[in-house]
């Protein structure tokens, strides 16, 4: 009886569309050789043959790194919009602000959920900030 290896995490197989490729992988590769031919073409008649290759496979090779490359389940193009974001969109230095509850505290003004003085819970209550008891 034949042995088929089963992944354990199935969320990590893709579907495959045609030619045990994914969807993805045939845009990106049908827009390589949409790019790349017509280079291959049209300059292979002005530097010859080695280097129009050379340039097809330049124009090409972007192409196949976005259809291939996958880092932490993330594709290419959301890695470089990540890079992009926090090198350029997004400031370098964040400041972090807190709420400073102790400076509350020595106000005077009473947390909610805080006992005073008479044992009754502290906060507003529904006849307008003010304790009727």
């Amino acid at each position: 009886m034949p042995y088929v290896p089963v992944p354990k995490d199935l969320s990590k197989v893709k579907t495959k569309v045609a030619l045990n490729l994914t969807k993805r992988q045939l845009i990106c590769f049908s827009s390589a050789a949409i790019v790349g031919v017509p280079v291959y073409l049209f300059t292979k008649s002005f530097v010859g043959n080695d280097i129009a290759v050379v340039l097809m496979i330049g124009f090409m090779l972007p192409f196949f790194f976005i259809a291939m490359y996958e880092k932490d389940g993330q594709p290419a193009e959301k890695i470089f919009r990540n890079i992009i974001r926090t090198c350029f969109i997004r400031p370098k230095i964040r400041t972090y602000r807190t709420e400073n509850l102790y400076k509350n505290l020595t106000k005077g003004v009473r947390m909610v959920g805080t006992k005073n003085k008479t044992g009754k819970k502290a906060g507003k209550s529904p006849t307008g900030g003010k304790n009727t008891s």
